[in-house]
Formats: structure tokens, sequence, C-alpha cells
């Protein structure tokens, strides 16, 4: 079989088998939690599902979570700091600077060290832990099977969809969250092994947990026109509280970061602070997909949503900002969840002609603020469609995610999850778009084109042809033989004649084959071409007759492309072209 054809079968083969481990994980890392949960709150040992707002420990409660800080401060230490922070960006960083290894012993310590943080009261989601597993564990089998580094990237994309997906049962969203936070392509060598991979993770899901919905959510009524409104304006809003959120967890990291103490002890503080909140709001403590739950299903009162998201937010920033190890999509979703029923019941009560369900409002909420701190647009309207179930939020999803996601755009540079890593020098990418050189044939770029195409006699002497060309700036020449047709290329400085030898002909001085590109292929296959062979000058020949020559492509026409495209995004007004903020001009001398 074709290699063509069969190295992606092979990487889909591997994208199903990686998904259906990271399934099981993710449902043995739950059960890890629920496990340490009963150990440290109620001195049992049991893995059902248990949270940490029922213990009876009263004050005693605050020890827990610092013990559980310490032990991942160790951890991190003499195991490896990459198990602190929330997964995510850790995995963003190996893909863009590391060619996507991650050590693998990133694949044990990641989700023990979760497990410990949350079963001991962190206010984290354990799906950025089981994210970042998945990715391990994908980038792992990237490292012991032979692989490219693009090969390796999706391997790890899928690893992260497939954990995403064992948590929430939710595919598609798993799968534009590694598109837009991990692939940073679009393409189908890549996306299917990724599409395989959330699909069996979901199926796992299924197994253990039911086909239900996450979050399940009352039916609701279509939404109104000025409701819909007021769920686009409750978005841009949004779209602002995430800039504050993510601008408060790392002012809350530099404030760590210049503590006179070892990092190893920030965990550790980090918990005391968080069995503090836990004493005075015990929602505060462990994953709280429960309190998700509750708030879309428009069960809390209005002072206990802003008892809770107060709390969250306060117990949640010190802890991340702490450096322990947890995830950051529950927590956002809990707080933005609760800021829309704030909103909503706000609305309600000011101008009650207007529609607005304050369920809606909280679906809508929980959605736009990871919209927003995450730039995962399409991830974060569908996830929240795919953990409710509910066809009526479609509409309101999408109008107060875009508009989150504007304002966030507008108003911050970096994100939530970017951050971190921009600040180490990594250059993250933003916006995604088509290659401009992968658009153009080369037949179309041919067209209009009548620059002659310089050859060689191949026949001719070498004395009497080398300084025929001198008043040409090309750096090689396409030698042809009497019939016109190609045998090599030579270069200015293969030209010269040597010593005592007036007999020789240009076709002697031909040393390797002709590197040509076919008529058929774009300018980025061209400009792949020139940068592997480390050639400025490319012969261009038709696909039906390799030797013959209809023209020549050089840096410098690369070039005239790229500005071409710049000229695409001049404004009608007679401005320059758009061009990179880093681009100036020096003042003249």
């Amino acid at each position: 079989m074709h290699n063509r054809v069969q190295r992606p079968l092979v990487l889909a083969g591997y994208a199903i088998a990686l998904a259906a481990v990271a399934g099981v994980l993710a449902q043995a890392l739950t059960r890890l939690i629920f496990l340490v949960t009963h150990l440290a709150f109620f001195g049992r040992f049991s893995v059902a599902p248990v949270s940490p707002s029922d213990h009876h420990l009263g004050i005693f409660v605050v020890a827990i979570p610092m013990l559980g800080g310490l032990i991942i401060g160790l951890m991190a230490r003499y195991g490896s700091k990459a198990i602190r922070g929330h997964g995510i960006p850790e995995a963003m960083e190996q893909v863009l600077t590391n060619q996507s290894r991650i050590p693998p012993r990133i694949t044990f310590l990641k989700p023990l060290s979760a497990a410990i943080s949350i079963g001991t009261g962190g206010p984290f989601g354990a799906e950025g832990p089981i994210i970042a597993t998945g990715s391990a564990l994908g980038s792992w089998l990237g490292q012991v099977r032979p692989m490219s580094a693009i090969e390796r990237k999706t391997l790890l994309a899928a690893g992260a969809a497939a954990g995403m997906a064992a948590t929430f049962g939710s595919p598609i969203s798993a799968i534009l969250l590694a598109v837009e936070l991990l692939l940073f392509e679009y393409r189908a060598r890549s996306l299917v092994p990724v599409a395989l991979a959330a699909t069996v993770a979901t199926a796992i899901h299924s197994a253990f947990q039911g086909s239900e919905a996450v979050f399940p959510m009352p039916e609701l009524a279509p939404p109104s026109s000025a409701s819909l409104v007021f769920y686009v304006a409750m978005g841009a809003v949004l779209g602002l509280a995430s800039i504050a959120v993510t601008k408060a967890i790392y002012f809350v990291e530099d404030a760590f970061e210049n503590l006179p103490i070892s990092w190893v002890w920030w965990p550790a503080l980090g918990g005391i602070a968080v069995g503090l909140v836990g004493y005075v709001a015990p929602r505060t403590l462990g994953v709280g997909y429960t309190n998700i739950e509750d708030l879309v299903a428009g069960r809390l009162a209005l002072p206990a949503i802003l008892v809770l998201c107060s709390f969250k937010f306060v117990s949640w920033a010190i802890s991340l900002g702490s450096g322990t190890s947890g995830g950051t999509l529950a927590p956002l979703l809990t707080l933005g969840g609760g800021l829309g029923a704030i909103l909503g019941s706000l609305a309600i009560a000011a101008a009650p002609g207007l529609g607005v369900d304050v369920r809606i409002a909280a679906l809508v909420g929980m959605a736009a603020l990871f919209a927003g701190a995450s730039r995962a647009l399409l991830a974060s309207m569908v996830f929240a469609f795919e953990a409710t179930r509910q066809p009526h939020g479609i509409l309101p999803l999408l109008g107060g995610c875009t508009a989150s996601f504007m304002v966030s755009s507008m108003f911050m540079k970096n994100s939530i999850m970017t951050e971190k890593i921009v600040r180490r020098g990594v250059r993250v990418l933003s916006d995604y778009s088509a290659d401009h050189l992968d658009q153009i044939p080369l037949k179309t770029w041919l067209v209009g084109r009548t620059r002659p195409v310089v050859t060689l006699d191949g026949d001719a002497l070498l004395v009497d042809v080398a300084g025929a060309f001198d008043g040409h700036n090309h750096s090689g020449f396409p030698v042809v033989d009497g019939a016109g047709e190609l045998i090599g290329v030579l270069t200015r400085r293969e030209l010269t004649p040597p010593t005592n030898a007036e007999t020789v002909r240009v076709r002697d001085r031909i040393t390797r084959p002709a590197i040509v590109i076919y008529d058929d292929c774009s300018l980025r296959d061209a400009a792949d071409c020139m940068a592997w062979e480390r050639i400025g000058r490319l012969p261009i020949v038709a696909r039906t007759n390799p030797l013959q020559v209809v023209g020549i492509l050089t840096r410098s026409d690369l070039l005239e492309a790229h500005i071409e495209r710049l000229e695409d995004h001049r404004r009608p007004a007679a401005e320059p072209a758009i061009v990179p903020e880093t681009a100036t001009a020096l003042p003249a001398a």
C-alpha cells in the first residue's frame, strides 16, 4: 500500500487505541479523586461519588487542602515541575517548542497529583488533568513509535480530545477544543484521528456513566427576540469579566513569585486559603460539577449564587496561582454560570417583559466566560449544548459566546491558556487562515507573466557562454539540449570555465539531476521544494512533458506573492497595506 494511504490509516489506528486507554484512565482518575476525597474528609475507603462539602470536620477542614498542597509541592520538586498548573497551557508549550514531546512520567504524575489536589478539596475540575494525561499519553506513543513531529502532535491532540470526551461525553466540543488550542491547523490528516479518538472516548464514557446529559436542564421555551438581545449584551459583559478573571489569576501568580520562600511550599499556602474559604463556604470545595448543574437548572437562590461565585473565585485564584495541579474549565463554568444567573435575575426584576430565562442566562454565562477566557469560541458554544442537550439554548449561546470572544479579543492580547507560555517567550498562533501560497497554482501564477526563460545550450562551449549573461541578475540557468529539453541546471559559479579547458561544453559541468516543479503544483509546494533543496531558482515544467521548461520561479517571485497578499488587506482609502506590528522603518540618518 502506498505510504500516502498507509500512514493516515496507521495514525487512525493509533488514535483509536489511544482513546480506548485514555477513556479508561479518565474513569480511573475520577474514581481516584473520589477515593482520595473519602479518605481525606470522611476516613473511609470508597470510590463512590462524593462531595467534600458534606464533611463534618469543622475548622479542621483547613488542614486537608494544606496537606494536599504540601504533597503536590513535594511531587513537583522531586517528580516533575510540569505537574503544576492546569494542563492545557503546558501541552500547548510542548507542541510549540518541543515537537510535541511530553516527558513520559507526566502520564502518571499528572493524574496522581490532580487526584490528590482535587480530592483534598482543591476547587478544580477533573477535566484539565485528564486532558493533560491524554495528551501526555499521545505524546509518549508518538515518541516510542517512529513518527514525524506533525504525527506526534496529532496523537497528542487526539489524546487530549479523548480525555475531554471521556469526562463529559462531548465529542464534538472535544474535537473543536483540540483544533483551537492544540493542533493549530484544520486538515484531514489531523482531524480524522482526533475525531476517531473523541468518538471512542465518548463511547467509553457512555458505557461507564450512561448517555444522559452531564448537566441536565428542564425543558426550555424558545427565546424571544428581546431576550436574544439581552443574551448578546450579557455575553459582552462576560467578555469583560473574562479579562478581569484572567488578569486576577496571573496577578495572584505574580504575587506568589515574589514570595521569599521556595515554590515548593506555595501549594501548601494556597491550600490554607482553600481550607479557610471551604470552611466558610463548603460548596467551593472539590470539583463542584453539582454547582454547575444547580445553576443551569435554576435551583440556586440569588444570595447562594453570590456567595458561591465570590468565594469560589477567591479559592480558585489563590490555589491556581500557587502552582498546584488542577483544571480551569469547571471553575470558569461555575463562575460564568453564576454571573449569568445574577445578570439574568436582575434583568427579570427590572424588565419582566423581556422574556429572559435565568436558566438560559446561566447557560450562556458559563459558556461565554470560558469563550472569553480561553478564546476557544466554537468549543465553548458546542460544549454547553452537548453538556445540557438543550436546542433552545443554541441561539443565545451563539450570540453570547461570540460577543464575549469579540470583547476579550479586542481588549486582551493573550488568553488564560496562553499568558503563561507567552511570558516565557513562546509565540502562540491566535488566528488561523489558509496558506496564501497554497491557494495559487503555478499555472495560474504563470498567466500574464511573459518574462522569457533564459536557458543555456548544453552543446555550447563553456568559454563562449561564460560571460554572455552578465547582464542578467540570475543565479542559475536551465540547460537544454538541441530539442529544447531540460538536461540540468547550472549556477553562475559553475559557468566559470576551468583553466586550459577550452573544449569543455556546458553539459559537461552538470553534476546532478535538475530539481524541478510541475506546473499543476502550488506556490507553497514550490517554496517548500526550494527550501528543502536549498536553491534559489526552480524550473517549472509541464506535467505532460517533464522535460519542457515553461517558467522559472525565484525567491523574489515568492516575495511578490506575499506582497499581493498584503495588498488584499489594503483598506479602500489609499492606506498602506497591513504589515506585521513588529515591522518598522528606521529614521533616515
